[in-house]
């Protein structure tokens, strides 16, 4: 409640009295008495209340006297009045001017009181809010008085109105303001100058106006006086808070635009509010560093590259913070000795500068490298600190390598633990092999352990990162699959790991020689060893060269041999066939062929299999070998090859059919030759025969020596190269997989030749016709003949027996019968004739096709298959793709 006495208006206006008398409470009633009622009055005014009008009103009275200055100084002081909003009531203010000023003579209102305020103020009163004390306990004359550092203030002051103030000119920039104390000394020992040369003398114009400012000032100082300038050592310490991420005093955290700044209020020259933004930065890289660290260091799934790299950037900002202890340190020895700014050993804001260049640098980097791994982990988080090394600033990546030292241990870890037990221990997804717990052992090479990319330091080729997929994956496989229980310490001598950050830090700065040296080391040893064991515990390369003799057609001896055990019963239809049986004939030619000294492992994974029954098939169209394979060997031999092989050998088998079929239709001709010739009438038709058998022999022909060996002879001498030079398993399973695709290909077999293997076909379907026509024409014929020479022996027999050789009943039926066969014979040449004239349509289409293939190999049969120009001459497009061609070929030469 004594506060809010104190600051009642009556206390307040009482506390007045006194201190412009300078008397007691009790000695100042009377004057407190009278200025309650002028307080209180309630004077009408005579003018219209318009400030503008009333200010006009006094310059122009000013400019009337010849006071052209003091117009110029009262307009001015209005202008700063009005900018402030110390006063309510300006115009009442200006109104009580203009009536002084309109008649300078008349006596004053306040001369009869004039007693009242007769007493000069004391010289020196503190009547400045910072002192609460009553009159009686201050000091009434103080000769000088020092200000704030040591300054010495004369109260012997100028007191010619309001330009004796020292703040404001108008003639020039606004000086810079006294310290604060001193100022609110000056300023009220002015106030007390002015206020005794009022109320002693003659009330003049500019003197009023000099009390009535002064009193504006009294109720807001920053009317005159800006705020004190805050120094540079405040500066220095709020710095030093701003560079551990606290706001100080007056430089604080501007949320809105995440940057520290200094207040506006605070009066600063711009020298060192450049300067002290400049040092904030600081605070704010501390800040972005520190935020991160914070919120990943807790994460488990960073994972443990990730905690590397935060424990990288804690490491880093604990030297940050040894600075910042040293700084702290020397300012409390600055604060303890009492040092001074300007001393030679003082902390400043240059100093600061200058001492925090470096480590700036410093978290420039890591704030650039905290940006640049956002929502990074594993190897790709180490992928990109190793792209900030690549600079020329050597402190830059010398920072930067040290920090990869330590994020990179852990990978480095994985990679040892890897290559030398075949362990994954990665919980958190960070490491570059990716192992997929679901697949079974059989695809375990193929599918269970992979490549993320993603993951891949680049400090780490991708040729390194395979060789180190193979090494574990061969462990694996080894253990898991080949069943082998040697250790990997025996397979692969073990060398150091990385056991600290040091060790990964010397490691990487050699990683094309002592890392590459460890890897190749590892990579060689444990492919070697895994292909000993394949080919010498699983027979590898015997069973790839048993699918090329077996599956591929390659023991002749075998597959002619089976074909002729094969023939009745693959004469019959599909529906009609027993595996069992086909086996049994399969062991039969096994035994009765080369095939029987292969080793038993092999034989007893041949096998028969018949494929999917369609209406109309015959045992030709179904039979298949088959060749089982299990355990490692699958892992090359897998289902997709073995589809292959099949697709392959059925191709070959239906190739090798039609050689066997015009081996028998070319034995049918050769045979029944001799034996026609007493038949003149059938010369035409077995000459037609001939010749289109012959085609028929000479398109086989160079189709099997283009299958055999420019297709599967070149491809599998090049497999063969391959194998021989394998380096690890994959090699291995790429080489067989490539020999696979080129036969396919190469046999017409895949979807971009499926049209030139459906005219293949279509041939392959006019020779078996060919077959059936041929054989009804030689059983037709055979038949006529075999009752020709019946008849010439019944007639020989009777002529002995001296009998008519014939009646000329049995002479007329000879006859009839002979005329009915040769009636049949135009049949049977105009069906050769059809048969002839399709069958070169197709091979004319194939021709075409063939000549625009990209495959030389398929061009160059085209030139065998016609080399005569037979088909040439019977088709225009021929004509034009062969000529063409032909036409071509010497510039390419």
């Amino acid at each position: 409640m004594a506060a809010l006495d104190q600051k009642s208006p009556n206390v307040l206006l009482q506390s007045l009295c006194c201190r412009i008398t300078g008397k007691s409470e009790a000695e100042v009633a009377h004057q407190f008495q009278y200025a309650v009622r002028v307080v209180g009055s309630n004077y009408a005014p005579t003018i219209e209340r318009d400030e503008f009008l009333v200010s006009e009103k006094i310059k122009k009275e000013l400019l009337k006297q010849r006071r052209e200055g003091d117009a110029a100084l009262f307009s001015e002081l209005h202008r700063k009045l009005q900018t402030q909003g110390v006063l309510k009531h300006r115009w009442s203010v200006l109104y009580l001017l203009l009536s002084l000023c309109e008649d300078p003579r008349k006596p004053s209102r306040v001369g009869s009181y004039g007693a009242l305020f007769a007493q000069a103020l004391p010289r020196d009163a503190h009547s400045t809010p910072f002192y609460c004390t009553r009159p009686g306990s201050l000091p009434l004359s103080y000769p000088e008085r020092s200000g704030p550092g040591g300054v010495q203030i004369s109260t012997s002051m100028g007191t010619s109105g309001i330009s004796s103030l020292g703040v404001y000119s108008l003639n020039g920039p606004t000086p810079t303001p006294q310290p604060l104390l001193a100022g609110k000394y000056i300023f009220f020992k002015q106030l007390n100058d002015e206020v005794s040369k009022l109320l002693t003398g003659t009330v003049t114009f500019m003197a009023f106006v000099n009390v009535v400012l002064l009193f504006v000032a009294f109720l807001n100082p920053s009317f005159f006086f800006s705020p004190a300038e805050v120094g540079e050592a405040a500066l220095v310490r709020d710095i030093l808070y701003v560079f551990q991420g606290i706001d100080g005093k007056f430089i604080k955290m501007s949320n809105t635009d995440n940057c520290y700044k200094i207040d506006s209020k605070v009066v600063l020259c711009k020298s060192l509010r450049d300067t002290s933004n400049r040092l904030a930065e600081l605070g704010w890289l501390h800040n972005k560093i520190r935020k991160y660290t914070d919120s990943r260091s807790l994460d488990r799934a960073f994972g443990l590259v990730g905690q590397s790299f935060c424990a990288s950037l804690h490491q880093e900002l604990k030297e940050y913070y040894r600075l910042l202890a040293v700084l702290h340190s020397q300012l409390q020895v600055e604060d303890d000795q009492g040092v001074n700014l300007g001393v030679e050993s003082s902390l400043t804001l240059r100093r600061l500068l200058v001492w925090t260049y470096d480590p700036k640098v410093r978290l420039k980097t890591l704030a650039a490298l905290v940006d640049f791994c956002q929502g990074r982990k594993g190897g790709e988080l180490a992928s990109a600190v190793h792209a900030y090394g690549k600079t020329g600033d050597p402190q830059m990546r010398a920072l930067v390598q040290h920090i990869l030292s330590l994020v990179s241990h852990p990978i480095l870890n994985f990679l040892y633990r890897w290559i030398y037990d075949g362990e994954l221990e990665d919980t958190y997804h960070e490491f570059f092999v990716a192992s997929d717990p679901t697949v079974k052992t059989d695809r375990l090479w193929h599918d269970k352990y992979s490549l993320r990319k993603s993951m891949i330091p680049t400090f780490i080729t991708m040729d390194q990162a395979r060789k180190v997929l193979l090494i574990g994956k061969s462990i694996n496989f080894l253990h898991q699959v080949c069943h082998d229980r040697t250790s990997p310490g025996k397979i692969t001598p073990a060398s150091k790991s990385t056991d600290s950050p040091k060790d990964a830090a010397e490691l990487l700065s050699d990683l094309e020689g002592a890392f590459q040296g460890k890897i190749d080391a590892a990579y060689f040893e444990t492919s070697k060893y895994l292909l000993n064991v394949l080919n010498q515990n699983y027979l590898l390369l015997e069973h790839l060269q048993a699918m090329r003799r077996y599956l591929l057609l390659g023991q002749g001896d075998f597959i002619r041999h089976l074909m002729d055990l094969l023939k009745p019963e693959l004469a019959r239809p599909a529906t009609t066939l027993y595996q069992h049986n086909l086996t049994g004939i399969l062991e039969t030619a096994v035994r009765a062929t080369n095939a029987q000294y292969d080793n038993a492992e092999i034989l007893k994974r041949l096998d028969v299999r018949l494929l999917e029954v369609s209406p109309g098939d015959t045992g030709w169209d179904v039979f298949s070998l088959d060749y089982h394979v299990e355990g490692p060997i699958a892992t090359v031999f897998t289902r997709e090859c073995m589809s292959h092989y099949l697709r392959v050998f059925n191709f070959l088998w239906r190739a090798k059919r039609m050689e066997y079929i015009l081996t028998d239709i070319w034995k049918g001709q050769m045979c029944n030759a001799k034996l026609l010739k007493s038949m003149p009438e059938l010369s035409g038709v077995l000459h037609q025969c001939h010749i289109l058998a012959n085609e028929m022999v000479h398109f086989i022909h160079q189709m099997q020596y283009y299958i055999t060996f420019e297709v599967l002879e070149c491809c599998w001498d090049e497999l063969w190269n391959k194998v021989e030079k394998a380096q690890d398993l994959d090699h291995i399973i790429a080489a067989h997989e490539g020999f696979l695709d080129s036969v396919i290909s190469r046999c017409l077999l895949d979807t971009n030749s499926r049209s030139l293997l459906n005219q293949l076909r279509a041939i392959f379907d006019q020779i078996i016709e060919f077959q059936s026509a041929q054989d009804s024409l030689y059983r037709s014929a055979l038949e006529e003949l075999t009752l020709r020479l019946q008849y010439e022996e019944r007639k020989k027999q009777r002529d002995s027996e001296g009998e008519w050789g014939v009646t000329a009943e049995q002479e007329a039926e000879e006859n009839r019968r002979i005329q009915e066969f040769q009636e049949t014979i135009p049949k049977m040449r105009s069906q050769l004739r059809i048969l002839t004239h399709f069958y070169q349509g197709i091979v004319q289409q194939f021709l075409v096709l063939i000549m625009t293939s990209p495959d030389e190999s398929l061009r160059f049969l085209s030139f065998r298959l016609d080399f005569n120009e037979h088909y040439r001459a019977r088709d225009p497009r021929l004509r034009a793709s062969l000529g063409a061609t032909r036409g071509r070929r010497p510039s390419n030469i």
